[in-house]
C-alpha cells in the first residue's frame, strides 16, 4: 500500500514565495500518491475478484 508522503514542515516556509514553494511539492506529492493510491486499490480489487472467481 503506497504511503502519504511527509506533511511539509510549517517553519521549513521561508515565506519569500519560491517557486516551486514546499507546499506547492507537498501538494504535487499527495496528487502523486493519490494517483498510486487509486492504482493499488484497483489491483487490490481485481486480485478479490480473480480469487472469487476461481472453483
Amino acid at each position: 500500500m503506497p504511503q502519504p508522503p511527509s506533511a511539509a514542515d510549517l517553519d521549513a516556509c521561508c515565506g519569500n514565495g519560491c517557486e516551486p514553494c514546499i507546499f506547492d511539492l507537498h501538494d504535487l506529492a499527495m496528487d502523486q500518491y493519490r494517483q498510486d493510491l487509486r492504482a493499488w486499490r484497483a489491483r487490490q480489487a481485481d486480485a478479490g475478484q480473480d480469487l472469487l472467481a476461481r472453483p
